[in-house]
């Protein structure tokens, strides 16, 4: 299929004299002089305006520059988009949270899973579930490493499951697990036929958001403008170009991972449904429960992350891939919305990750701080 054009808007119109530009510029720079293949940040704050860079490379072969226009991967940030749409689909009464997910799941799925008659949707949506990780069995990693740029039914993971024990019982504690979320792309999908459509009507169109993509989206990922994705899988600090490999992985995953967008679409997204223009108040405040670690600290509510540090305390999620990384965060106390990303791969570490979370901490730190 040829290229689709994404029919970008342009890149954010920032607030002159916006405070903190020069300063996070230069964190950019710096980092992708001779670290980070490309790096984007997006800020609205209420206080300041809003603002928007970029730093090095979106495609380094043909010394493509980075800039704001350039379509990342959200990576897990797509969670959040999931969580609101099985949400809307609870505020239309056509599920409810504390239900089994057995009422929504054909037996053909859920007699693959251990306890399924006794996980509920919320735990799902909070990763209380207990269930496995199916990214992390042998048989379905030996697959995905002998055929890398093969997009297939992702619904086929489930099967590698179906021996495996509960990581502990129902509701007993917090584990993030992309297991849960595949599971309620596919309870979505059997509520409304097709949950990529139904997130695009739900939450795309009612944003506005043009430039943010999906699955059921015209010529999904094949966007002139999509970053180029690296690899630092030798961990010498000289990334590989594996775009390929990215592209059949997120084309694959559905309901934990898919979603690209531009950097002020992001922004945008957070922002509407942190003003209620998604969900009902006390919707997004069931958003905000938040079940706490193995330390008893707060950590996830319903599709989001609870972060805080230095005293802030704040929401969204990151998200880390084989070619990228991201994170979208909001900071009430400082009602400043932060959006930030790489194309480079976070999901295994290595050198080049470590750099990518020290230029996150920079930046939050001369944001917040």
């Amino acid at each position: 299929m040829a290229a689709v054009s994404s029919e970008v808007s342009g890149q954010t119109i920032s607030t002159p004299d916006f405070p903190k530009a020069t300063a996070l510029k230069e964190i950019l720079d710096r980092y992708t002089k001779d670290a980070l293949p490309g790096a984007v940040i997006s800020v609205y704050s209420g206080n300041d305006g809003a603002w928007s860079g970029a730093g090095g490379f979106s495609d380094i072969a043909r010394k493509q520059a980075m800039n704001t226009s350039m379509l990342q991967y959200l990576q897990s940030i797509s969670k959040s988009y999931m969580a609101v749409a099985i949400l809307k689909l609870y505020e239309d009464g056509r599920i409810r949270l504390d239900d089994p997910i057995t009422k929504y799941l054909s037996p053909k799925h859920y007699n693959l899973l251990a306890n399924a008659t006794r996980i509920t949707i919320r735990m799902l949506l909070n990763h209380t579930s207990g269930l496995p990780e199916y990214s992390n069995n042998p048989a379905f990693v030996s697959y995905v490493m002998l055929h890398p740029t093969t997009v297939f039914d992702i619904e086929d993971a489930l099967t590698y499951l179906k021996n495996e024990k509960a990581i502990f019982e129902p509701g007993a504690k917090h584990k993030y697990c992309n297991t849960n979320y595949l599971l309620l792309s596919m309870i979505a999908d059997a509520l409304t036929g097709d949950h990529a459509t139904y997130i695009d009507k739900i939450i795309f169109q009612k944003l506005h958001l043009r430039n943010t993509f999906y699955r059921s989206s015209p010529g999904y990922l094949k966007y002139d403008n999509l970053v180029h994705a690296y690899w630092d899988v030798l961990e010498t600090s000289r990334p590989a170009d594996i775009t390929p490999l990215q592209l059949a992985n997120v084309a694959t995953l559905k309901g934990d991972d898919g979603i690209v967008c531009t950097p002020d679409d992001a922004i945008t997204f957070l922002k509407g449904l942190q003003e209620g223009k998604l969900l009902r108040p006390e919707t997004f405040e069931e958003m905000k429960t938040w079940v706490n670690d193995d330390a008893g600290k707060p950590i996830y509510g319903l599709g989001l992350v609870y972060y805080e540090a230095g005293g802030l305390k704040g929401f969204g999620h990151s998200g880390g891939g084989i070619g990228a990384g991201c994170m979208l965060i909001y900071v009430p106390e400082k009602n400043t919305y932060i959006f930030m990303a790489t194309n480079v791969g976070t999901l295994f570490g290595g050198p080049l990750a470590a750099k990518a979370d020290a230029m996150k901490n920079e930046i939050l730190a001369t944001l917040l701080f």
